[in-house]
């Protein structure tokens, strides 16, 4: 069965962001997990490649060891419906903390409620209240 998958892509600090997707998230869970073992490019133990369900998307998530010039662009983004206001509030206080909003919370006529932030690790997110 063909079928796309969103990919990300960590320099270190995939397990760290995953947990905090997956705490922060409604409808999240890992789903596996696979560590670098010994001889392999990345530190033992260190998560290599995971899958999580991410609001109900799997996502699969990765760590580089390989240092790239590039790194995550608001041109790709999570977009998450919120089911009231206290859980808008609840993710865009989580996400945007040691991020950046590129639209801060506020109703800009499409929606009630919305928020368009970087998390600390530079994924962009749309936080919406519609």
């Amino acid at each position: 069965m063909t079928k796309a998958t969103p990919f990300l892509m960590f320099e270190g600090k995939a397990e760290e962001a995953m947990t905090l997707y997956c705490e922060t998230i409604p409808d999240s869970r890992v789903l596996d997990i696979t560590r670098y073992g010994p001889g392999e490019d990345g530190t033992e133990g260190m998560l290599k490649l995971a899958r999580a369900m991410v609001g109900g998307v799997e996502v699969r998530i990765y760590n580089s060891p390989v240092h790239h010039a590039f790194t995550f662009t608001p041109s790709f983004s999570f977009f998450v419906d919120c089911s009231s206001e206290e859980e808008l509030e609840h993710i865009v206080g989580v996400l945007s903390k040691g991020g950046g909003f590129l639209m801060p919370t506020g109703n800009y006529g499409f929606s009630r409620r919305f928020a368009w932030l970087n998390d600390r690790f530079g994924v962009s997110w749309q936080i919406n209240l519609p």
